[in-house]
């Protein structure tokens, strides 16, 4: 009898040992555990740590609540200004709602990454190609309300999407550098402009300084010879006086001067000389300041022709 007893004991000992291995289970920290009894869902969501269910009966499911980090496949599409670009992003979130995530949703999962890849398309057809590239704060947000309105109900909260790269065609992207490199020209012309102007205005302090002490001029020569002197070099510095270059700035705001008239050449003469009286004519003809009258030559009359002699008479 006694060993009638203690065997049915030890069975229901062993028994009992047998249902608690299959009945007990471990929730982890970061897990929740959803219990379905019959296929309905049963009392409160299991708290991390040792639990117990009914074997045969009861179904537990445990749910992770970390934080995903899902990568979206690179997607696709033109921009609103026709542009083809392929985007990828990533997307982190997590469950705040165990048994919405097991009942309302057949694959969270699964199901945030769809509702990821069809808004990534959307916001690309929506928006530009610079807005891609420069302004991806507003698009990460946008693109986070896109994808966190559905997942409320499958009890997925989204914590946050970035875009991480924007592949762009090889044409656009040569045509970008152009563009990018005539903007950098531009900006240096600019800033070159500026320089000289504040250069010129710092000259002008100077040359107005150095206006009222003239020696100034001549120590900043003597200091630019020694500087130049100074370099191995073949360059020659040779002094130029200041006063020489006013006098020529001068000298050109003046009026030109009345020039004299111009000689009229000689005629050639046959006899390779010309006469000494044409000289004087003509230099009397071209200098009318000069030119004096000729002392008035009078014609004496001719001389009466004087009467011959008497013939002599002859002798005897």
């Amino acid at each position: 009898m006694l060993e009638e007893l203690l065997g049915a004991a030890a069975a229901v000992v062993a028994g009992g040992l047998v249902y608690l291995g299959a009945a007990a289970r471990v929730v982890k920290q970061y897990e929740r555990g959803v219990v379905l009894r019959l296929g309905r869902l049963h009392g409160d969501v299991r708290r991390p740590g040792f639990t117990v269910v009914i074997p045969a009966v009861d179904r537990l499911r445990k749910v992770n609540m970390q934080i995903v980090t899902m990568p979206i496949p690179a997607q696709e599409g033109i921009t609103r200004d026709n542009v083809t670009v392929r985007v990828d992003a990533v997307v982190y979130f997590r469950v705040v709602d165990a048994p919405a995530a097991v009942i309302n949703v057949e694959d969270y999962r699964f199901a945030v990454s769809q509702m990821a890849q069809t808004s990534l398309r959307s916001i690309i057809g929506k928006s530009e190609l610079d807005d891609l590239l420069s302004n991806r704060e507003k698009l990460n947000e946008g693109l986070e309300l896109m994808i966190d309105s559905p997942a409320i109900g499958w009890g997925v909260q989204i914590d946050r999407v970035e875009i991480k790269d924007v592949s762009l065609p090889d044409a656009m992207k040569r045509s970008m550098a152009r563009q990018a490199e005539a903007d950098r020209e531009r900006r240096a012309r600019i800033i070159n402009a500026d320089a000289e102007l504040q250069a010129s205005k710092k000259l002008a302090e100077a040359a107005a300084e150095m206006s009222e002490q003239p020696a100034a001029l001549q120590l900043r020569l003597l200091q630019t010879v020694v500087a130049v002197a100074a370099e191995k070099n073949s360059t020659l510095v040779l002094p130029f006086p200041v006063e020489l270059l006013r006098f020529l700035e001068k000298a050109q705001q003046q009026p030109p001067a009345q020039q004299p008239q111009q000689q009229r050449p000689p005629p050639p003469h046959h006899s390779g000389e010309q006469p000494v009286a044409e000289q004087r004519q003509q230099q009397a003809f071209t200098q009318p300041s000069q030119w004096q009258p000729l002392p008035q030559q009078t014609q004496e009359p001719p001389a009466a022709p004087s009467a011959p002699p008497p013939p002599k008479a002859a002798d005897g």
